[in-house]
Order: structure tokens, then C-alpha cells, then sequence
């Protein structure tokens, strides 16, 4: 009997709705962790379905495989629970057993699991076996919702409550907490109430020319806010032989300042000053001071022989009140902070390394030949730990420290240890999604106003000018926010039924 997928399969629509799941984020296996190769769920759901069943009442099914293959009803109960009645029927009532040995980011393993199937998935990286015990293990291991009684006042309260959920939530508040009470002192909130929620760095290099030697910052563009009814910027200007920058907001034809790094000073913004043209462009840059241009091999020498610096230039800021993004610029204070940071890093360091036994900071070394990573570019990057800053590495392994000290706690309250292991794996996405949206790939995308995080692309380019967020803070690429979808993922794959497996 030949397979529904042998005879019919509505590619377009579902492509129309596989492409419509890239933009799903909550609830989302692919906001765990990075998988460059994932298939899509719609896709795979599809595929498994209609590998599963006959071509018998070939238009119902069809009409059927479109309800099921639709984000919305991943979860549907009736739904789902009727796919899997009809492949157990045509597979004989017997429980199929699939086992998917190149795995990967586990999409298909999953899809096969929500239709019913026993499911088998392995894979030789060991980042795709961590996520696979994520997605299907541990959540149907220990996840399954259970009944939970509360008291509330002179009443009880009977409530479903999957405990891996509690958990990991309960620790992944306890990491936050703990690591804010250790370093959260250098990220300090301004004196009106506003959080910092990144500080904007440019990358520098001294201008070649004999004459000047300025500092030249190397800026791809200017924008801080490019919206239809928003458009700020920084302003660059030279005073006494060095460049100074002022912020600036466009209102009609005409660019108001702001602020200026100079006490005093105002500058005269031209009106036909444009903030996409800026300093660096294909590693060529440009000095303000004195109009000289270094080309792309004395850059990158200049990087090489450690003569490149960096520049603090802006902070991003968010209010108590939610009324949007406002920006100033970097202040003594500010550096001040960092500095600190770059100081409690090297105590830090040299602490845990002893307690470890290895470097805290990723000391690995990267390919130098590989053009798709910027160690490959001939900037001096040679080690994994370059594409972090000071700051960004104490704030990274203060909070794998964190995780780890948060595992001997749960041993030490007695959680089995199997089990504790499963709530310390979430902890561990955190950190990776943590790291993700706090490296020196990171930039700010202006028009959303949203940090745009290191693997946008697959390459690790060289960033000219980019942003450190505060892993505190309640904006994009904090602590809480990149803990809030690994919650929602599990909340998704907690909620997906058992399969009994036969003997």
C-alpha cells in the first residue's frame, strides 16, 4: 500500500508555513541554543506524518496534515491525539520505533515524538547530545506536569505544575540573584532612576600619519535610533586635535544637540551631516583630525602589533516608567566602573582558575586560517577569550560560576543526582544564550533598538563598534530575558503527551 507522502504532499503551503515559523520565538526549540542545520518543526512534522500513513482517503488527510502542520496547534490535544490514533492504527496498533542517528538540533526526533512514535535520537557533537536531552529527555523524564496542593489562607489549591519547570526557574533566579549580589555594583544605575542597558564601544587605532597621531575611532556609522519618528545619532567633531562627539536628534531638516563631550562647547551640526557614513569601511579607515586614510593592511598590522585600543562613546539607557530607550554619552563614571571590573576580573580569574583547574577565561586557540572567524582576518585575534572584554568575561564567569556552585546546592538539599543534572543543563543554556548577546560581536541595531546577538550570521566577522549589555538590566540579552524563553521552551515540551513504549 503506497504512503500518503508517495502520492501527495502540499509543499507550498507547507513551506509557507515553515517560513512563517522562523519568526516564532516563544515556545521555540531554536531559543535554546543555536543549531545552524535545524529543520523546521512544520516541515518535520509533515514529513513524518505523511510517511506514516496510507494514501488512502488521500483529500481528508490532506486537509487534515494543513491543521496539523501549523505552529498553533503544536500543542493541540484532539489534534494530535487523532495523528497519533491514525498511525498506531496503520501501523497495526503497534507503537512504531524510529531512531534518528545524525540528530542534531532535534527536530525530527521531536516531531516523531509528538505523533507517538518510541523515539531514538543520537548524535556524535556534543553540543547536539546536550540539546537533545533537553528537548527530549529531560522534559518527558521529569517534566510531566503533576498535581500540586497549596495552601491560600483557610483554602487549598489543587494545581498542575511540572517540577523540572519549578526548578529550573527557582535556580535560574537563584544564579541571578547571587551573581547580582557579587558584581552587579559595575553596572550602576544612573542618579535619575534610568538602567543602563549596554554601553556602545568603538574600536581604535592611532592615526599614521607623522604629522598627527590622533586617535582615530572606528565607527561603521553613527545612528542610535533610526526610526520614522526617532532619529538620534552621534555627532563626531574635533576639538584641540582630538575627536569628541556629541549626540544629536534630527527634527525636520535641521540636527539638535543634545549633548556634547566637550563642557561648553556646542557644536554646529551641518544639515546635510550623514550618520551612515562613518570612519571604517572594508578595514580602510579614515582619521577626522587631519583627513589621512589608513589602508586595510596597516589596520589590521596596527591590531596585530597591539597598538589597537578601545573607546567607550555611548550608553543606552532604559526607564523604571517603560517609556522607551534614551542614550548619553560615556562618562569618567562610567569608565571608572569598568575599570573596577577590569581589576575584581583578575582576582576573579586567578581565584577560580586555582579551584578549577583550568583558566576560567576560554583560552583555546582558534583557527588563524579559517577566513570565516575573524582570527582568520589578521587582526591578532588568536584566542577564544579575545572576542569578550573585560568586563563581559567577569560577568560570563561569575555566572558559570554561579551555575556550578547552584548544582552542589541542589545535592547538598538533597535532589537526586540524575535529576539535578537535568535542571543544571537549562542553567547552562542560559549561560551560553548569556554569552551570545555579550561578546564584542554584539552590535546595536538602531532600528529596532535592540541588541543584535554574535550569531546573526554563521561567521564571526570583525565588529568595529559594538555593544556590552548589563546582564542585568530588563532589556534584550539580560539574564532574565535570555531565562525567560528557556522557560517557555520547556513549558512547550512539557505539555507534549507520553508515548508508552511496547517491549
Amino acid at each position: 500500500m503506497k504512503r500518503f507522502i508517495e502520492e501527495l504532499l502540499p509543499i507550498k503551503e507547507i513551506s509557507e508555513e515553515s517560513a512563517r515559523e522562523k519568526n516564532i520565538r516563544h515556545g521555540h526549540i531554536s531559543t535554546l541554543h543555536i543549531w545552524w542545520a535545524r529543520r523546521p518543526l512544520i516541515a518535520s512534522r509533515a514529513t513524518v506524518y505523511s510517511a506514516l500513513v496510507s494514501a488512502e482517503n488521500i483529500e481528508e488527510k490532506k486537509k487534515f496534515l494543513l491543521k496539523i502542520a501549523k505552529w498553533e496547534t503544536s500543542l493541540n490535544k484532539e489534534l494530535i491525539e487523532k495523528a497519533r490514533e491514525e498511525i498506531k492504527k496503520e501501523s497495526g496498533g503497534r507503537v512504531l520505533r524510529v531512531l534518528d542517528p545524525f540528530s542534531g538540533g532535534g527536530s525530527i526526533p521531536l516531531e516523531c515524538l509528538r505523533l507517538g512514535l518510541e523515539t531514538h535520537a543520537i548524535d556524535y557533537n556534543p553540543v547536539a547530545v546536550l540539546i537533545l536531552k533537553c528537548v527530549l529527555e529531560y522534559p518527558q523524564k521529569y517534566g510531566r506536569p503533576q498535581k500540586v496542593v497549596e495552601q491560600k489562607g483557610f483554602y487549598k489549591e489543587e494545581k498542575q505544575e511540572s517540577p523540572l519547570i519549578k526548578d529550573v526557574q527557582r535556580w535560574g533566579e537563584w544564579v541571578l540573584e547571587s551573581a547580582k549580589k557579587e558584581i552587579g555594583r559595575f553596572y550602576p544605575t544612573d542618579e535619575d532612576g534610568s538602567i543602563p542597558v549596554g554601553y556602545l564601544w568603538a574600536r581604535t587605532i592611532p592615526c599614521q600619519n607623522p604629522l598627527c597621531g590622533a586617535e582615530i575611532p572606528l565607527i561603521r556609522q553613527f545612528w542610535l535610533a533610526k526610526k520614522e519618528k526617532k532619529k538620534i545619532s552621534l555627532y563626531p567633531f574635533v576639538y584641540n586635535k582630538r575627536v569628541e562627539f556629541a549626540i544629536v536628534k534630527k527634527e525636520g531638516n535641521q540636527w539638535k544637540v543634545l549633548e556634547s563631550s566637550v563642557e561648553g562647547f556646542e557644536p554646529k551640526v551641518p544639515e546635510n551631516f550623514d550618520p551612515e557614513k562613518g570612519t571604517v569601511a572594508r578595514a580602510k579607515a579614515v582619521c577626522l583630525v587631519c583627513g589621512s586614510t589608513i589602508e586595510d593592511d596597516d589596520v589590521r598590522r596596527l591590531f596585530r602589533e597591539g597598538k589597537a585600543s578601545q573607546r567607550m562613546t555611548a550608553v543606552v539607557l532604559s526607564t523604571q516608567k517603560g517609556e522607551g530607550k534614551s542614550y548619553r554619552l560615556a562618562t569618567e563614571k562610567d569608565l571608572e566602573f569598568y575599570r573596577l571590573a577590569e581589576e575584581y576580573l583578575e582576582e576573579k580569574r586567578k581565584k577560580l582558575w586555582e579551584e578549577w583547574g583550568i583558566d576560567p577565561v576560554p583560552d583555546e586557540e582558534m583557527n588563524t586560517k579559517d577566513p570565516n572567524t575573524v582570527a582568520g582576518r589578521g587582526y591578532g585575534f588568536t584566542k577564544w577569550g579575545d572576542l569578550f572584554n573585560s568586563r563581559q568575561k567577569l560577568a560570563l564567569i561569575t555566572f558559570t560560576e554561579k551555575v556550578r556552585l547552584a548544582y552542589k546546592k541542589m545535592l547538598e538539599e538533597g535532589y537526586d543526582k540524575d535529576y539535578a543534572k537535568a535542571v543544571v543543563s537549562y542553567l547552562g543554556l542560559g549561560v551560553n544564550r548569556l554569552a551570545d548577546y555579550n561578546s564584542m560581536q554584539c552590535v546595536w541595531h538602531v532600528s529596532k533598538e535592540l541588541v543584535a546577538h554574535t550569531f546573526g550570521r554563521q561567521a564571526l566577522q570583525m565588529v568595529w563598534d559594538y555593544i556590552e549589555v548589563n546582564p542585568f538590566s530588563k532589556a534584550t540579552g539580560n539574564w532574565a530575558d535570555s531565562f525567560g524563553y528557556l522557560l517557555g521552551v520547556l513549558s512547550h515540551l512539557t505539555q507534549i503527551p507520553p508515548v508508552e513504549a511496547e517491549e
